[in-house]
């Protein structure tokens, strides 16, 4: 009886899932993307102050295509300040890339938020100062394919936009230089 149930039970199975099967090979030319997550060293420096502000980035790329895909950042340049002014941004974007031989320049448009971090004495106090904007980055690069799962960041530059701070807003640039580790 136990040998009818399980044999039973096979079949139907088999019956099933038989159509969602079958036994054509997925082409061999195609990919389904591709992800890349790495990190690297950033300085800037804001149309207030002229001592650049250094801080270090992390990044992810999702290649939807040959060419376009996402681009995600994290800016942390508050690490070393001169003047006590840091700069966090965090943007999301579409990047489009370009491919020639190990090279890959792209291009890139992003949305996202910005902190604006200042530290300074009053009065004999110290005052720390902190505040979230909506900011925009236009900008591009260069990734070089060191083999097949690591890529180095020769140069990556974001122009940036903060029209919500001050009355003429803020408008620092940023320089990243990094490696990533890239998964197929």
């Amino acid at each position: 009886m136990k040998r009818l149930i399980v044999l039973t039970s096979i079949a139907i199975f088999l019956w099933t899932t038989a159509p969602a099967s079958h036994a054509q090979a997925s082409p061999t030319a195609t990919q389904g993307g591709s992800i890349q997550l790495g990190g690297g060293y950033s300085f800037g420096r804001t149309d207030i102050y002229r001592k650049k502000i250094q801080g270090f980035t992390v990044y992810g790329d999702f290649d939807f295509t040959r060419h376009w895909g996402i681009e995600g950042n994290i800016h942390r340049n508050s690490i070393i300040t001169p003047n006590d002014v840091g700069l966090d941004s965090y943007l999301l974007g579409p990047r489009y890339s370009f491919h020639y031989r190990r090279f890959q320049p792209y291009i890139k448009g992003e949305l996202g938020l910005g902190r604006y971090k200042t530290d300074y004495v009053a009065a004999e106090q110290r005052v720390n100062f902190t505040n979230t904007y909506k900011i925009y980055a236009l900008g591009g690069g260069l990734d070089y394919r060191l083999n097949r799962h690591l890529n180095i960041r020769a140069v990556d530059f974001e122009y940036q936009g903060w029209p919500g701070f001050g009355s003429n807003g803020l408008n620092p640039y940023v320089f990243t230089f990094g490696a990533a580790y890239r998964f197929r």
